[in-house]
């Protein structure tokens, strides 16, 4: 190892910590392979969404720095070019430690360089889906929400049942037991991706309002006759909960596919397990949050607490080697969050 590539490596591990508190907590939970391809992926994917949430930046900007940056990705662009003219172009607004992940794009992709062939295949593979996918739209993002459920569908995978699909690859590379359920997993994998994803739109509703944006499906709202593009915080629209209880209903079938993913890694890859169990069992408890006070204006009111965290943490390394008992809390915990029947949903 190069010093060059020593210091990379022990940025990335401090950069963790500053982007992402769900990723710093669960990322160090799996093998020491695994965990460095794991967070670099992660940070790719920071770098591609850091992209799409400048607040200021004009969409086609964007889509000129997403198609820069996979050249990046994959070989074909400077680094410290694009850290150089998209750092320059990125707005203040945004916060300070994606200005520093932007700064060290050439540390990122000098680890991501010295991957194996498959490795590197699977992180562009997923920036490439991302970046396009996230361009797209971008061009459309107002207080309207998308036109339907399949809209979503589509959103959410591009912003992360791709990266589940990264994640699956990389445990393929790590875990061969796992590769004669590869397609099966990849399946589940877009699903457990889709779940958390939608539990971050849902808890993020008035964030993003605030903002000018609506990830919601306009036609399932107008089926019970809520104007998606009218509904404002702090004002009940029974409308707009009867629409919010059918996406929480999808989610947590999204989320059971999750556990059946989880349910796949061998028992004694227990870091495997944890980092895909924490994310499941948060992801839960957040939905809960949000069925428990429809009316929250805000994400911070929905937000799971550190104490909770603590239980998930407990909780996940007593059970993490049963699937019985991991199977009999998570029905006891979805529960009060489905309409339909637990059976598990592609």
């Amino acid at each position: 190892m190069t010093a060059a590539l020593d210091q990379a490596l022990t940025w990335q591990q401090q950069s963790l910590q500053r982007v992402s508190r769900t990723f710093a907590l669960t990322i160090p939970q799996l093998p020491e392979a695994l965990r460095v391809a794991v967070g670099n992926g992660y940070l790719l994917c920071r770098i591609a969404d850091t992209i799409e949430d400048d607040p200021v930046m004009p969409w086609k900007e964007k889509a000129h720095w997403q198609e820069l940056f996979l050249q990046v990705v994959e070989g074909d662009a400077d680094p410290a070019v694009f850290a150089e003219g998209f750092g320059a172009a990125l707005s203040a607004e945004m916060p300070a430690a994606e200005h520093d992940l932007v700064r060290h794009t050439a540390d990122v992709l000098r680890i991501t360089h010295s991957f194996s062939t498959n490795q590197q295949a699977a992180l562009a593979r997923c920036v490439r889906i991302m970046g396009t996918g996230m361009a797209e739209f971008q061009q459309h993002t107002s207080r309207r929400g998308l036109a339907d459920v399949p809209a979503l569908d589509r959103y959410c995978y591009v912003v992360a049942g791709v990266v589940g699909e990264m994640l699956t690859s990389l445990f393929m590379e790590y875990e061969p037991r796992l590769r004669p359920q590869e397609a099966e997993m990849q399946r589940l994998a877009v699903s457990f991706g889709q779940g958390l994803q939608m539990t971050n739109i849902l808890k993020d509703i008035w964030d993003d309002w605030a903002r000018g944006v609506s990830w919601m499906p306009a036609s399932l709202f107008a089926r019970y006759g809520c104007d998606i593009a009218t509904v404002q915080p702090g004002r009940p629209d029974p409308g707009f909960r009867q629409g919010l209880e059918d996406l929480l209903d999808m989610a947590a079938g999204h989320l059971e596919n999750a556990l059946r993913y989880t349910l796949m890694i061998p028992a004694n890859q227990t870091g495997m397990r944890d980092f895909c169990l924490w994310a499941l069992a948060m992801a839960v408890l957040t939905l809960r949050r949000i069925a428990e006070n429809p009316a929250f204006a805000s994400g911070t009111e929905v937000k799971i607490s550190r104490q909770s965290v603590q239980w998930v943490v407990f909780l996940s390394k007593f059970m993490h080697r049963s699937d019985g008992l991991l199977l009999a809390s998570f029905r006891a915990g979805i529960k009060p969050l489905r309409r339909t029947a637990l059976a598990a949903q592609a």
